[in-house]
């Protein structure tokens, strides 16, 4: 017996259609985005890991109230959200979180912005000529904000010289790191093919995995249990309270002298966290651990490696990745490089050489028995008169 199923019908008017998602603070939105929905935001210079992230929740449109593309720097989210299809205005202006409720079914034709029969705002569309355009204009100022990395730069410098340079203030953990390799894992664009590249090296390395944030996530999705977790305390960005459970070390990172309070969350999940004091971004702060605890090597996995991807960063966590690159020098290695160096392979060459060696060992071992040194002395008079043949075989062809 057939039961008859009541679908939404199509809609019948132009453009994109979705029920919106609506707040100003993106990591908000984040956790409520279901497939077709309209992201509603007010974020200015979008980096790429939020545009991918909007895109694995599977929205079909994102609407912002501010200017994606500033024109301080290159920013890398916008035209990630154009590549991958997704309908993204933007100066839709602060009005649209007064005039659309969570929920409520929206429609965007180009950039017109309706409720229903309601035109709510109109915004202007990014186009891939568009971010283009942009994109090459905000490259071309760069000079003014390397001048203000710099000063960043030595204001950090300032503030974590003993963390940077003698490693002072790390938390000790009960994972013990010292002389093994270690994984540092972000959640960010690409971060699956990078760990599905290092494969062979996690199964026969038996490396130290560290989650950054989500990053725990990501780890455990692919079916490894992070040893230690690195979290910023407060932030929306924290993995699953199983996850954290199940990592052997969590660590949280507060401000310098923030109370017992900042730590509460985490001892509620019946967690002992270990406090972190630094202002130092998530990501750096993780390296920085495995580096004081004397790692062998660090492998980034989802990290920025590229100049566009770093300056895509929050310009606060500018200064941190810089010089948390230079102390780690060449002890970090990029997932996506590692592959190139190292893939496990045993080639014929490997079977050759150790049949040799065991054929040769087998030989010396029976040569030394009375049974061997028999067989020698029967074979050497066959081989020396075969070898004599040759000989005059060769000087008769020879002129």
């Amino acid at each position: 017996m057939k039961f008859a199923v009541r679908s939404r019908p199509a809609p019948s008017l132009p453009g994109v259609h979705g029920p919106a998602r609506i707040h100003r603070r993106t990591a908000s939105v984040l956790g409520r985005l279901r497939v077709g929905d309209i992201a509603v935001l007010d974020h200015v210079d979008m980096d790429r890991d939020t545009a991918q992230a909007l895109i694995d929740a599977g929205v079909v449109a994102v609407v912002n109230a501010s200017p994606l593309i500033s024109g301080r720097y290159p920013n890398l989210g916008p035209e990630r959200l154009v590549d991958a299809g997704v309908l993204v205005v933007d100066n839709a202006g602060a009005a649209v979180f007064e005039r659309l409720k969570d929920g409520t079914d929206i429609r965007i034709d180009g950039g017109a912005i309706h409720a229903g029969e309601t035109l709510v705002a109109t915004a202007r569309e990014l186009t891939p000529d568009v971010v283009r355009t942009e994109m090459d204009e905000a490259r071309s100022g760069l000079a003014a904000q390397l001048e203000s990395f710099t000063h960043n730069s030595t204001e950090f410098l300032r503030r974590e010289q003993d963390l940077l340079l003698h490693g002072h203030g790390v938390p000790r953990t009960s994972t013990e790191i010292a002389g093994r390799p270690v994984v540092v894992a972000v959640r960010s664009h690409g971060w699956e093919d990078e760990l599905r590249g290092i494969k062979p090296f996690l199964r026969e390395q038996r490396p130290v995995l560290i989650g950054v944030d989500r990053g725990a996530d990501a780890l455990a999705s692919a079916g490894h249990r992070p040893d230690v977790v690195v979290v910023t305390g407060g932030s929306d960005d924290l993995p699953s309270a199983a996850v954290l459970r199940k990592a052997r070390d969590v660590v949280v990172l507060v401000e310098r002298g923030a109370p017992r309070s900042a730590t509460e969350h985490f001892e509620r999940l019946g967690i002992r966290p270990l406090r972190f004091e630094t202002t130092a971004t998530t990501e750096d702060a993780a390296l920085l651990l495995a580096s004081a605890r004397q790692a062998a090597l660090i492998v980034g996995v989802g990290m920025h490696a590229t100049l566009d991807e770093f300056l895509d960063r929050r310009r606060a966590g500018l200064a941190s990745t810089f010089l948390t690159r230079l102390k780690l020098g060449p002890d970090l290695v990029d997932a996506a490089a590692l592959p190139r160096l190292y893939d496990g392979a045993v080639r014929p060459r490997h079977l050759l050489g150790a049949l040799v060696a065991g054929v040769l060992a087998v030989a010396a071992a029976v040569s030394v028995t009375p049974v061997g040194q028999q067989w020698v002395d029967d074979v050497a008079p066959s081989v020396s008169s075969t070898t004599s043949d040759l000989f005059d075989n060769v000087r008769g062809i020879l002129p």
